[in-house]
């Protein structure tokens, strides 16, 4: 894994994210994969952007999300390019999840720290912008994630 500074070719965001950084700075990540020692290097190239980095992906998918992640170093926001797709948020404190129904050309923005998960009606395709640093994931056993005290989730970037 590694930031490429300059680049004039074209970038497969499914490939290959590029992180935006301090200062306006905009770099591929060649070499990126969603494995811990990835993520780690990953975390460890852009640690001095703090909460401010963000990372931007395009996600193919169908079917339901088989995980819950949240983001507490900043805000994630999900595009949708094609097909539907619902964002499931863990509510806002009463109890009851929230749930934002995507097509074509809507966002939504998941809040720092609030737990989501992601599923595709057929096949669709999203772009997100989240936070560089922090995300925790948990599997999708139970429809809705618990904080248990002294448990915290896996980290990813």
């Amino acid at each position: 894994m590694r930031l490429v500074n300059d680049t004039r070719d074209a970038i497969d965001l499914r490939t290959t994210p590029v992180h935006l950084g301090l200062g306006s700075r905009a770099k591929p990540v060649e070499g990126f994969a969603w494995d811990p020692e990835v993520l780690q290097a990953y975390s460890a190239a852009v640690a001095a952007d703090g909460a401010e980095g963000r990372l931007v992906a395009i996600f193919d998918g169908e079917g339901p999300g088989d995980h819950w992640e949240r983001h507490p170093a900043g805000d994630e926001l999900v595009v949708c390019l094609s097909g539907s797709v619902t964002v499931t948020r863990d509510g806002d404190g009463d109890g009851a999840p929230d749930r934002v129904v995507l097509g074509p050309g809507e966002a939504t923005v998941n809040p720092a720290g609030t737990w989501h998960a992601v599923d595709m009606a057929g096949p669709a395709t999203i772009l997100t912008i989240t936070a560089g640093l922090g995300t925790d994931h948990r599997p999708r056993t139970d429809p809705r994630p618990t904080e248990p005290a002294g448990t915290p989730g896996r980290q990813a970037p």
